[in-house]
């Protein structure tokens, strides 16, 4: 009776708010899309303020403690990639890295501000894992050429599992983010409906430590990783 109790006072679904027709369809803003628009105004602030304190920032000056955590955070996305994609082309993504990673780190953090993460949506996680996906082929079309597509029949018997390996990237890469921040979602949503009122703004705060920040940040740097790992493969045969 207490979960469903708890179930029916949380909503654990998308929540559509707003009705509009495009090209004859009838289409909703959603919870979704309300997270990904503060997100996304969110990182694009901060780039902005970022961009302003470097512009003037004083080279013969000690840096301020703003220009200290943006060095710290560019450096470490470089060193990141440069270590896991090597020096030759890590340089060349370690923008659409540190993107990706600030998105989907600020994606799982934003349910601590009352949000629903973009990232329990699959529409979200499955568009990003269909970017690394394209990302994955063509740079393998780019450094292995013909071999790209050639490989998946080496040896000729095992190539149906090559070629379902290949389809199945952007399903595992998708429905691993997406069922850990779902189920984190979910959980927080029954503790809350469970607990009397007055105990939600106490007990809770061990739960988010571990559900959005622990583990959010762990989803985050796994899905990086394995982008990295799965672009860096095509530049084997360069």
């Amino acid at each position: 009776m207490g979960l469903l109790r708890a179930s029916q006072e949380v909503d654990f679904g998308i929540t559509g708010y707003q009705e509009y027709t495009l090209f004859g369809h009838e289409l909703y803003l959603t919870t979704t899309h309300i997270s990904i628009i503060v997100v996304m105004l969110a990182l694009i602030i901060f780039a902005l303020v970022a961009n302003r304190v470097i512009k003037k920032a004083d080279p013969n000056k000690v840096p301020g403690t703003f220009l200290n955590i943006i060095e710290y955070i560019v450096e470490a996305i470089d060193n990141l990639t440069v270590a896991n994609m090597g020096s030759k082309h890590g340089h060349k993504f370690s923008n659409y890295i540190g993107t990706l990673f600030m998105f989907i780190l600020l994606s799982n953090l934003s349910g601590l501000f009352g949000l629903r993460p973009p990232t329990a949506d699959y529409g979200t996680t499955l568009a990003l894992a269909l970017i690394t996906f394209a990302m994955i082929h063509y740079n393998g079309f780019k450094y292995q050429k013909a071999s790209h597509v050639t490989n998946l029949f080496k040896p000729l018997l095992l190539s149906p599992i090559n070629i379902i390996g290949e389809i199945a990237t952007p399903l595992s890469l998708s429905l691993r983010l997406f069922g850990n921040i779902l189920s984190g979602t979910v959980l927080t949503g029954l503790i809350y409906g469970l607990l009397p009122k007055l105990l939600t703004l106490v007990w809770p705060g061990a739960l988010h430590a571990y559900l959005d920040v622990f583990s959010g940040t762990i989803q985050a740097y796994v899905f990086c990783m394995l982008t990295m790992v799965f672009v860096s493969n095509t530049f084997e045969e360069e």
